[in-house]
């Protein structure tokens, strides 16, 4: 057996700083390994066009092997292995490298917004729907260049143009994460719908395992109990979410949930206070969004969120011993903090700049004294 090495992709971002690599990425290379088989026989077929498919045997013996994880983010070595007993030559290896070349040449020009098709065929570009499907924002996997400093780098963004390339595929398969209700939940087809707070619905399987929580939620309904949807989410070529292929996780949330009250505040339109209340900004949201998920204890009480007419957030706390605000400018990440001492009757005001870590450990330090009476 001969074994040598064939792609040290670098996987980049915060889940990968610790030079840890997810389970779920694992999945990722399965696909590559796939998709480099297939092109290598398309390669095969391109110098050798009088054959109309390749040697039934052109895979025997040949794999590629997950050898170790460097560090530098993650880097997963992959070497190209070869079984002592194998038919297939090996100076037919060359096909396999020819690849590989390809398959990073046409992530390159995605990158850079040139044609694509003309390192891929058709049918290898739907690879692509699945790799790369476990990349998060702000992620990417980057492959060496020949002759090049710069790395090939494959994103959500890149992955998207990839796929579309191909004429194939008519939608883009992603993990999404949605919150929503089950207005309906059919336990003989094993589907039910979630409701968007804009009243969309979308259909979704039910495996067993989350047959329960499904109908929690269903009975929870009317109450507005809401789930939120871990899964496999299909998307058209204008980023609509039409449905999902699977479901992987499904959790009950909390009444005073951050993420689900921002979603209702996504759906506020110019003007809806009087005809002059300001919508708060997307952008906005989302940054309250990833502060209070990433910011903010969960063993802390949850604040109630209400709109304010200049486009920002009042967070409110009910706590034992204060009543306690934050009137949030989320363009500029400023807080006006306010507290009422329920024992004194004493009044105290702070300004918080809400984009500085030490500012919510300050904030986070109060709410649990008050929690706490």
């Amino acid at each position: 057996m001969t074994a040598h090495e064939f792609l040290r992709p670098r996987f980049t971002g915060d889940r990968f700083q610790e030079h840890w690599l997810p389970l779920e990425m694992l999945r990722d290379l399965a696909v590559l390994e796939e998709m480099i088989v297939e092109v290598a026989k398309w390669k095969y077929l391109q110098e050798n066009p009088r054959r109309k498919r390749s040697p039934r045997r052109f895979t025997e013996g040949i794999s590629l092997k997950l050898t170790g994880i460097e560090d530098g983010s993650a880097v997963p070595i992959i070497a190209l292995v070869v079984s002592a007993a194998t038919l297939f030559p090996l100076d037919n290896q060359e096909y396999f490298e020819k690849a590989r070349d390809a398959v990073i040449a046409a992530i390159s020009a995605a990158e850079h917004n040139e044609p694509i098709a003309g390192h891929l065929p058709d049918e290898a570009l739907a690879y692509f729907d699945r790799f790369g499907r476990s990349l998060r924002k702000g992620e990417a996997i980057e492959f060496s260049v020949a002759n090049n400093s710069v790395p090939a780098r494959l994103t959500r963004d890149t992955r998207r143009k990839l796929v579309l390339a191909s004429t194939a595929l008519k939608e883009v398969t992603e993990e999404t994460l949605v919150r929503g209700c089950v207005p309906e939940a059919d336990q003989h087809n094993m589907t039910f719908e979630i409701q968007f707070p804009d009243g969309r619905k979308l259909g979704a399987p039910i495996d067993p395992q989350h047959l329960e929580v499904v109908l929690e939620a269903f009975n929870g309904y009317r109450d507005g109990l809401r789930i939120l949807v871990q899964g496999i989410g299909r998307f058209n070529r204008h980023e609509r979410l039409l449905g999902f292929l699977s479901i992987e996780h499904l959790t009950i949330l909390e009444a005073l949930d951050v993420s689900a009250r921002l979603d209702d505040l996504r759906t506020l339109q110019q003007g809806w206070c009087d005809r002059a209340g300001k919508a708060p900004s997307s952008a906005g949201l989302d940054w309250l969004g990833e502060s209070f998920n990433s910011r903010y204890p969960e063993e802390l009480p949850l604040p109630h969120l209400y709109p304010t007419p200049e486009g920002g957030i009042q967070a409110e706390w009910s706590l034992p011993s204060a009543d306690i605000s934050i009137d949030i400018d989320i363009e500029q990440q400023v807080g006006h903090w306010h507290v009422l001492n329920l024992s004194s009757d004493a009044e105290e005001t702070r300004k918080l700049l809400l984009a500085q870590d030490d500012q919510w450990t300050w904030m986070v330090e109060q709410i649990r004294q008050h929690s706490q009476g």
